[in-house]
């Protein structure tokens, strides 16, 4: 059985030998998405990879995925049974069919999950190109598509519970309730002080002793800004006040260049890169050409 608490308070950016040491959690993260039909940022599988392998027990805890959009993270926390509070600023109020049925996914308020109907409704009403014909073929068979994942998926023994809020103002979740907080690439794209107002507010909910583990970018001397993912990138001493840790949190910032070179070669990571980067021009690998200009960084917090 895995350790409650497997990680201490630090500062890790992440390495490809993440891929390696959790490959079964790899895998049946590349097989979720292929059922859900998601896919995955370029540098994802090593960010979800760090969170799970820190994350420890997850069975019967209570946790939020801060920035989960329809993320991977809170379905496959989900399906190994937690209660997860997916909190995104944008609204999922008409989450598509297909992750109501597996997930027992519920709406924290009123007003952040609509009727099922409407889901469905809203799958006939996707934007489609060509003929008359075509576009209600098409629609049609994405109906089909969903109605298929919600008929016929069994339901995980977690459940997902929709939040549809900005991170600074998690107003319905109480103090100290949660065992758990996970963010995956999302927190950089606060501003700095914002980011600091999003920790405060994700400390309040968090139980003693309960960690939050986020994954930003980060940046070797100096924060900059990567424009293509509108997020920042941030150093080690940013990280450390923004995030409030204590000066002994251990850090491996001084293996920066080998740890980048070693990313720029991995191969896996280069050759499943998402389809949606060679559709864009403004995504973080613009038209899928292999160029990384930053690396993934994960902050273990801890609260006392």
């Amino acid at each position: 059985m895995a350790p409650e608490n497997p990680a201490s308070q630090k500062i890790e950016i992440l390495s490809v030998d993440l891929l390696d040491q959790n490959r079964p959690v790899v895998e049946e993260l590349k097989r979720l998405a292929r059922s859900l039909r998601l896919e995955f940022g370029w540098h994802y599988l090593l960010d979800l990879s760090w969170t799970v392998q820190n994350l420890g027990a997850i069975q019967g805890k209570r946790i939020l995925d801060a920035g989960a959009g329809t993320g991977i993270l809170q379905w496959y926390l989900a399906k190994t049974g937690a209660e997860v509070y997916s909190v995104d600023r944008l609204s999922r109020a008409t989450l598509p069919p297909r992750f109501r049925r597996q997930f027992r996914v519920q709406g924290l308020r009123g007003a952040d999950l609509s009727s099922l109907q409407l889901s469905f409704i809203q799958v006939l009403s996707r934007p489609t190109s060509g003929p008359f014909y075509r576009r209600w073929a098409a629609r049609l068979a994405a109906l089909a598509r969903e109605s298929a994942g919600y008929l016929f998926a069994s339901q995980s023994s977690g459940k997902v519970f929709i939040y549809n809020q900005d991170l600074t103002n998690l107003a319905e979740i109480k103090d100290n309730s949660l065992d758990a907080i996970v963010a995956i690439s999302s927190l950089e794209h606060n501003s700095p002080e914002g980011l600091e107002q999003v920790v405060t507010e994700l400390m309040r909910v968090l139980k003693s002793g309960g960690m939050l583990l986020a994954t930003l970018t980060a940046g070797r001397d100096q924060d900059w800004w990567h424009t293509a993912s509108s997020g920042w990138c941030y150093t080690d001493t940013s990280l450390r006040r923004l995030f409030k840790l204590p000066p002994e949190a251990p850090s491996n910032y001084a293996q920066y260049d080998e740890l980048f070179a070693r990313l720029k070669d991995c191969a896996e990571l280069h050759e499943n890169l998402a389809r949606f980067y060679y559709q864009s021009s403004d995504k973080g690998m613009p038209k899928g050409v292999w160029n990384p200009e930053y690396q993934p960084v994960g902050v273990c917090k801890i609260k006392s």
